[in-house]
């Protein structure tokens, strides 16, 4: 794998209020069990497939678990000519710096 960006947890809101999309890639289930509230979700098995349907022109800060398969995005979407970087410590790292990781109708989730 090449060197790719990083973004810490700390930087994401100002990256999000400056139109960035927060790309999470974990699998369906956990997804479900809990998500930052801002957060798009392709699985990494779907991304090549989808990779079309994300926008050029906005940086992508893709999150998994822990970092090691929105590490592996990051490097697909760079290769694609996307503005990628990966998430540093992923989910865990989110819930663990106080971020809200919530379920799709609000309530609060957890990292699974």
């Amino acid at each position: 794998m090449s060197e790719i960006a990083e973004v810490d947890v700390g930087d994401v809101t100002a990256i999000l209020d400056g139109g960035g999309i927060l790309l999470d890639v974990r699998e369906p289930e956990e997804w479900e069990a809990g998500h930052a509230p801002a957060a798009r979700h392709v699985p990494l098995g779907q991304l090549p497939d989808r990779i079309g349907d994300l926008s050029g022109d906005r940086r992508i800060v893709v999150v998994c678990r822990s970092g090691g398969r929105s590490a592996l995005a990051t490097e697909w979407l760079t290769t694609a000519g996307l503005d990628a970087a990966n998430l540093v410590g992923g989910m865990r790292e989110w819930a663990l710096r106080g971020m809200v990781v919530e379920t799709d109708d609000g309530t609060p989730g957890r990292v699974a």
